[in-house]
């Protein structure tokens, strides 16, 4: 089992970056492929982007493509997932999600709100 716990949520003004953080327990880290997916208020939940086990490839909706980069550090079973140029239709709870197989977990989610 992997447990997810995302932060590096909160309000930023339009234009400005964070970073996410989406940090697992247990030892398999490296054999999962990890996402990051939002959801906007009243909104379904959407993949944002995602990344393969070994971090060789990438995803990104075209909606964050040119200003979200997704990374990992399988040493520190961490995800990250940096934000640039936000603009207010990003605002959503940010979620992270670890896929293997058969297998999927999800976090708590952490909230980002892009607002002046």
């Amino acid at each position: 089992q992997v447990q997810l716990v995302e932060s590096g949520g909160g309000l930023v003004q339009p234009g400005g970056s964070l970073r996410l953080s989406c940090a697992a327990s247990g030892r398999t880290f490296s054999r999962y492929a990890m996402g990051w997916f939002r959801q906007p208020p009243g909104k379904e939940r959407e993949l944002v982007a995602s990344i393969t086990w070994n971090g060789g490839n990438t995803y990104y909706a075209d909606s964050v493509k040119g200003r979200f980069t997704i990374s990992r550090d399988n040493a520190k079973n961490t995800v990250y997932l940096q934000m640039n140029s936000l603009k207010p239709e990003d605002t959503a709870v940010y979620y992270c999600r670890a896929t293997a197989s058969v297998f999927m977990y999800w976090g708590q989610g952490t909230q980002v709100t892009v607002s002046s």
